[in-house]
C-alpha cells in the first residue's frame, strides 16, 4: 500500500458541528482494521486545501457557517479540493457541505448563495424541518440509514445521479422520492450518525475508491475483521429505522 492513507477533514471549526469528523474516523478505523496505516488531518478554515489527500471528508453546518465555509472554498484556498474532485479523489460532503457543493442554495432569509458549482444542484430552504430517521436503497441495492435534519429542499440536475431511492423518511426534498447525490468517487448526503459509521457499505465504498487510485483492485479489499461493530450499528439502527414511528 505505500504511504498511510490520508483522510482530510475540511474545515472543522465551520463543517463540523454535527458530528461529522466522526466520518473521517471511521475512515481511518476501517483500514486500520485491514492493516492499512491511515490517519485523519484536520484543514482549518481558511487554510489552502491541499489538493494530493487519499480522501476528504465535509460535515454540516448552519447557514452563516456555511456561508463562510463557501466562500473561503470558492477562493484560492479552495483549489486543492477541486483539483482533487478533477483527480477523482474520494469526498464524502453531508448535510450543508452537500449544498455548498452545488451551484446555489437560498437560505431561510431569503438569501441566495453562491456554491462552489461542483455538482449540478441547487438547494431552497423550506419549511417544515426534515427531520427523523431516514432509509434510502442505492443502485447496488444496499440499504443505508440515517438521522436527517434539514430545513433545505435539495433539486438535482439532470447532470446529477442520487445516492438512493427513499425507503423512509424525506429524503432531499420530500417530494421525489431522492436522496443525497453519488458522482464519480463524490458521495453527497443528508444522513448524520455519523453516516459512515452506521453504514460499513458506504465507508468500505469510499476506502475501495482509495485503493483503486493505488492500482489496489477494490474488490480484493480483506474483510474488516469479526466483530464488525459498524456491520452490527448497522443492522441494530436499520432495525429501529424501518420499525419505529417515524416522526418529522
Amino acid at each position: 500500500m505505500g504511504d498511510p492513507i490520508r483522510v482530510g477533514f475540511v474545515y472543522p471549526e465551520l463543517l463540523g458541528i454535527y458530528g461529522d469528523r466522526g466520518n473521517a474516523e471511521v475512515l481511518a478505523w476501517r483500514a486500520h482494521r485491514r492493516g492499512l496505516p491511515a490517519g485523519v488531518v484536520d484543514i482549518p478554515a481558511g487554510l489552502p486545501v491541499p489538493g494530493r489527500l487519499d480522501a476528504y471528508v465535509l460535515g454540516g453546518a448552519e447557514d452563516a457557517a456555511q456561508a463562510t465555509a463557501a466562500e473561503l472554498l470558492r477562493s484560492p484556498a479552495g483549489d486543492g479540493l477541486r483539483q482533487a474532485l478533477r483527480d477523482h479523489r474520494p469526498v464524502l460532503a453531508v448535510c450543508g457541505a452537500l449544498q455548498l457543493l452545488g451551484v446555489t442554495w437560498t437560505d431561510a432569509a431569503g438569501r441566495r448563495v453562491e456554491g462552489l458549482g461542483l455538482l449540478d444542484l441547487h438547494t431552497t430552504a423550506g419549511t417544515p424541518r426534515l427531520v427523523g430517521e431516514a432509509v434510502i436503497r442505492t443502485r447496488e441495492g444496499e440499504l443505508v440509514s440515517g438521522f436527517e435534519n434539514h430545513g433545505g429542499r435539495t433539486w438535482l440536475g439532470p447532470g446529477a445521479e442520487p445516492l438512493g431511492a427513499v425507503v423512509r423518511g424525506a429524503g432531499n426534498n420530500g417530494v421525489d422520492g431522492t436522496e443525497g447525490v453519488r458522482h464519480a468517487t463524490l458521495v453527497g448526503t443528508y444522513l448524520h450518525g455519523p453516516v459512515l459509521a452506521r453504514n460499513p457499505f458506504l465507508a468500505d465504498l469510499l476506502l475501495g475508491f482509495v485503493l483503486g487510485r493505488r492500482g489496489v483492485d477494490p474488490d480484493a479489499l480483506p474483510a474488516a475483521g469479526s466483530p464488525d461493530c459498524s456491520a452490527e450499528l448497522h443492522r441494530a439502527r436499520l432495525h429501529a429505522a424501518l420499525t419505529r414511528r417515524h416522526t418529522r
